[in-house]
């Protein structure tokens, strides 16, 4: 069983750094084979999602200065659109941090605007653990 979790966490983290992982399809899956409780794995889930938020709201603050680097994984005219997104409509936007594509740029946009570090917590976690409750509801009419 922790071998399951801290597989679930790593992949929830990296989903939400910028990597092309998919953490709903191993959460998913784990409820299918039934690895742990339901409640477990979308916490473990919405755990690891948060966190790699986090980092996304760290590069933010910091991304200013390295933001035309090569290796800096955001474009600089995908963190222009999702700064400029951040900006009309405000700190809710996080409630969309759960969304493909749009998400992860509004958590690192989040840092860039040096939106307040409780505010984003508070907001992204919401927005992730919501989108795993969602999941875990519907991998559940399939076990």
């Amino acid at each position: 069983m922790y071998s399951s979790l801290l597989g679930l966490f790593g992949i929830s983290f990296l989903a939400a750094t910028l990597f092309p992982v998919q953490s709903e399809l191993g959460l998913s899956g784990l409820i299918y084979l039934e690895t742990a409780p339901v409640a477990l794995l979308v916490l473990t889930a919405s755990l690891g999602n948060t966190l790699g938020s986090v980092v996304n709201w760290a590069l933010g603050r910091g991304a200013v200065s390295f933001a035309d680097a090569k290796w800096f994984p955001v474009k600089p005219d995908k963190l222009e659109r999702a700064t400029a997104w951040y900006r009309r409509y405000g700190r809710w936007s996080l409630l969309m941090s759960w969304a493909p594509i749009i998400g992860d740029p509004l958590t690192l946009a989040a840092g860039v605007l040096k939106e307040k570090f409780w505010v984003f917590l508070t907001l992204v976690a919401v927005a992730k653990t919501g989108r795993y409750i969602l999941v875990a509801l519907l991998a559940t009419q399939f076990v």
